[in-house]
């Protein structure tokens, strides 16, 4: 399965040994594509440096681990798109545009009425549904 990885997943996973990173060190083993783009690894490179800068050294260790998109140009939205703030929309435009299965994120707020739902092929995820689905 191909997993594109939000921010949010990105920062949990480098900011601690803990679920997050457990699941993402499975998701590897088990040969599961991971996959991020510049856009989220800086967003959590910044919100890391901001909150947590201990775990810089951990993302950098991460992202060696994960293939690594450059950030893609706009595309036109769909009514999914619109539906999420525009900072998000990339997010899962990526996940889109790099055909992913799934988009893991921990971002309930924004993603949350998206969750058990395909856009465009991409079914979105929280950690634990994820988890669930696949393991």
């Amino acid at each position: 399965m191909r997993v594109f990885l939000d921010a949010n997943i990105l920062f949990s996973a480098a900011k601690s040994a803990g679920a997050v990173r457990q699941l993402l060190d499975t998701l590897l083993l088990a040969n599961h594509e991971c996959w991020a783009d510049t856009y989220v690894a800086e967003e959590a490179r910044r919100n890391l440096a901001a909150k947590s800068p201990d775990g810089l050294v951990s993302l950098d260790a991460l992202l060696s681990r994960i293939r690594i998109a450059e950030a893609q140009p706009r595309r036109p939205a769909s009514r999914e798109l619109l539906s999420l703030p525009e900072k998000d929309r990339p997010v899962l435009a990526a996940a889109v545009w790099l055909k992913c299965d799934a988009l893991m994120t921990g971002d309930r707020g924004h993603f949350g009425h998206l969750f058990g739902q395909g856009v465009e092929g991409v079914a979105i995820h929280s950690p634990r549904s994820l988890a669930e689905t696949i393991l």
